[in-house]
């Protein structure tokens, strides 16, 4: 079997775990990972956890290595304007893309076709070709514009799956709720999940 391939962007929505929770899980599964992540994610990076991640994109491919050393999985970093990455060609992206946490802004970019960094280019290419696209927000109340951005990229063919945990698992943690996010998750990538049993399953 070919080893999955999966573009993964954190944008500066609230939830910087659940993107942190999934990149360890992509690589725990062997995935290789084209990492994206903007300026604003890593300002929620910071406030939100204790890592503190290196801005240059070599600095944090190297970051990961280090990180992630024990995981089998690959990790590529790109900046926001590395327009010749092959996620911003329909003839070198990766066959799914996960936009997690999905900013509102992002969404709205996304929406229209903006193409204004790396992150809405590569969103802009996996709709075009007809990819997988997962965006995952993270916002409370939506506004009317959210909402219709929402159901212009699902009419497009793009998945929305906000992040809002459930709690018929009875999580006893922040991260037992941050755990079920990425399961859904990883279950829409077709990838295992031991996070969760699946309805109507016995807890493990």
């Amino acid at each position: 079997m070919s080893t999955k391939r999966v573009t993964l962007a954190l944008t500066g929505a609230s939830g910087a775990q659940y993107g942190l929770c999934l990149l360890e899980q992509l690589l725990a599964q062997g995935c290789e990972v084209s990492f994206l992540i903007s300026r604003a994610a890593q300002v929620v990076v910071a406030t939100e956890t204790d890592l503190k991640l290196p801005g240059a994109p070599a600095e944090l491919e190297r970051w990961f290595a280090e990180q992630y050393a024990g995981l089998p999985g690959r990790v590529r970093v790109y900046g926001r304007e590395q327009w010749m990455a092959p996620v911003a060609s329909g003839s070198g992206a990766p066959a799914a893309m996960v936009i997690c946490p999905c900013s509102t802004g992002t969404l709205s970019a996304i929406a229209c076709g903006a193409s204004n960094n790396l992150i809405e280019r590569a969103a802009d290419v996996a709709l075009k070709e007809r990819r997988q696209l997962i965006l995952v927000p993270r916002e409370a109340p939506y506004s009317e514009l959210h909402l219709e951005n929402m159901l212009r990229l699902t009419r497009m063919g793009a998945m929305i799956l906000p992040a809002s945990p459930g709690f018929y698992h009875r999580p006893a943690s922040v991260e037992e709720m941050v755990q079920f996010v990425v399961a859904r998750i990883l279950d829409q990538l077709g990838l295992e999940q031991r996070f969760v049993p699946r309805w109507g399953e016995p807890s493990p």
